[in-house]
């Protein structure tokens, strides 16, 4: 079973920028297109950020423009940079394949607050 730990998440004006890391135990990563997803509070968790096992992005209407997904095959990695965030981008990350796949992390908080 793959196991994910999402980090980065922190507090941050408005404007500001964020860069979000998930780990993946095991050796299959790489053949998985990886996504973003996340939950605010009394809302259903969201996909917001997909990238391919080659590279190719898609992003929410929400985010696009503001967010860029990358990975790191050779480190079963993959990132969210996070920028211009507003305070509707305040929820809890979990990083997971796009069809949620394996078991959800611990995800990390961002919280975007003046």
């Amino acid at each position: 079973q793959v196991q994910l730990v999402e980090s980065g998440g922190g507090l941050v004006q408005p404007g500001g920028s964020l860069r979000l890391s998930c780990a993946a135990s095991g050796s299959i990563f790489s053949i998985y297109t990886m996504g973003w997803y996340r939950q605010a509070p009394g809302k259903q968790r969201e996909l917001v950020a997909g990238i391919s096992s080659v590279g190719s992005t898609n992003y929410a209407d929400s985010v696009k423009g503001r967010f860029t997904i990358s990975r790191d095959n050779a480190k079963n990695t993959v990132y969210l940079q996070m920028n211009s965030l507003k305070p509707e981008d305040t929820a809890v990350y979990y990083c997971n394949t796009v069809l949620a796949t394996w078991g959800w992390g611990q995800g990390t908080q961002v919280t975007v607050s003046s």
